[in-house]
C-alpha cells in the first residue's frame, strides 16, 4: 500500500520519536515516496521486509527505500526509536556525489535491506540533532498516536521552525549515510517459510476469529508446526500478533469513522470477540484501562507544535 505522508510543501520530511509505551501498534504493510530511516535508541524493533524478518537493536540504523514495502511487526516493551523521512526533492538537492546516488533510487542494489551499527560518537551526534529538531514539532503523545504523519482525518505534520527542520534533516541524512558507507554489517535476515507468509496475509485481512487449527488447515500444515514456526520466525505467538493487528484496526476504525461510534462498536468491528477480551489486550499493551482512551488516545481538539 502506498501511504501518503501528507507533508506540506515547506517541509522536506519529518521526524518523531516512536515510543512503544505511547504509540499505537501499526502493522500494515506499506511504502511511501519518501526515503525513511529508523535509529534505535533503546530496546528492539522487528520488521518484515519482503519475505524476511529483521530485528534491530539499540544503536542500529535501518534504511527503508520507497520501493521496499515494510511492516513493523513487533517492538520490545521499552522500544524507543527515531523515525525520519526525507522527500525525494531534499535528496536531489543535497546528494551530488556518486557515492550518494543510491539514495535517489527507489531500491538499493539487489533490493538489499541496508542497516548498520552506528559508532557511539556518531550516534550521539545524530541523536543530538534529532532531539533538537523534535522540540519544534508536536508533543510526543500526539505524534505517537498519529504514527508521525497522521491517522486522523485532517491531521498534518507541523513544525515551528521549518528551515531549521529542513537543514537538520539534510545533516542527519548525510551523517547516517556516511555511517552506512563505512559499515561492514553482515546481513541478519530470517527468510520466512511459506506457511508463515500465508498466515501473515490471512491475518492482515481477517475480521472474524479463526482458530490456529483453521489457519493451519488453510496453510496445509499441522497446528503444532504452524505455531512453532510462527513463534520462531516472527518472534511472537500467533495470538499475540493477531491481537496487535486488532488493536491497529480498532484505532483506524475509531479515528476514520465518519459518524459517532461508541467504544464497543469499534471493538467489535475491529475483530475482538468481546469487550472483555479487548480490555485485557489493551491493558497488557498499554498498561492502562481502555476507559482512559478518550484522554490518552483520542485525537486532540487543538493540535499545535511546540513553540
Amino acid at each position: 500500500m502506498l501511504e501518503d505522508l501528507k507533508l506540506r510543501g515547506k517541509y522536506d520530511g519529518f521526524l518523531f520519536l516512536a515510543d512503544a509505551a505511547r504509540g499505537i501498534p501499526w502493522l500494515k504493510t506499506h511504502q511511501h515516496a519518501e526515503l525513511e530511516i529508523n535509529l534505535v535508541v533503546r530496546g528492539s524493533v522487528t520488521y518484515v521486509i519482503g519475505k524476511s524478518r529483521y530485528k534491530f537493536h539499540q544503536g542500529e540504523c535501518l534504511w527503508l527505500f520507497p520501493g521496499q514495502p515494510h511492516r513493523c511487526i513487533d517492538r520490545s516493551a521499552d522500544a524507543l526509536y527515531y523515525v525520519v523521512s526525507f522527500k525525494p526533492s531534499l535528496i536531489a538537492r543535497t546528494c551530488h556525489l556518486e557515492e550518494n546516488s543510491i539514495l535517489k533510487k527507489s531500491r538499493p542494489p539487489k533490493n538489499a535491506v541496508l542497516h548498520t551499527m552506528v559508532p557511539p560518537a556518531k550516534f550521539g551526534l545524530i541523536r543530538g540533532i534529532m532531539d533538537t529538531l523534535v522540540e519544534g514539532g508536536f508533543d510526543s503523545d500526539t505524534l505517537n498516536r498519529e504514527v508521525g504523519y497522521g491517522l486522523t482525518t485532517g491531521f498534518r505534520y507541523e513544525h515551528s521552525q521549518p528551515d531549521l527542520l529542513n537543514s537538520g534533516l539534510a545533516h542527519i541524512l548525510q551523517l547516517a549515510w556516511d555511517c552506512q558507507l563505512a559499515s561492514s554489517t553482515e546481513r541478519r535476515d530470517t527468510p520466512l517459510h511459506s506457511p508463515v507468509l500465508k498466515v501473515l496475509e490471512i491475518l492482515r485481512k481477517e475480521m472474524e476469529y479463526e482458530s490456529v487449527d483453521e489457519l493451519a488447515r488453510k496453510c496445509g500444515v499441522s497446528a503444532s508446526y504452524l505455531s512453532r514456526a510462527f513463534k520462531q520466525q516472527i518472534g511472537v505467538p500467533i495470538n499475540r500478533y493477531r491481537n496487535t493487528m486488532r488493536l491497529e484496526r480498532f484505532w483506524e476504525i475509531r479515528n476514520r469513522s465518519t459518524h459517532h461510534m461508541t467504544l464497543s462498536e469499534a471493538v467489535y468491528q475491529s475483530g475482538f470477540g468481546s469487550y472483555a477480551q479487548f480490555s485485557k489486550v489493551f491493558r497488557a499493551t498499554f498498561g492502562r484501562s481502555p476507559r482512559e482512551i478518550d484522554k490518552t488516545l483520542a485525537p486532540s481538539k487543538s493540535l499545535r507544535p511546540h513553540a
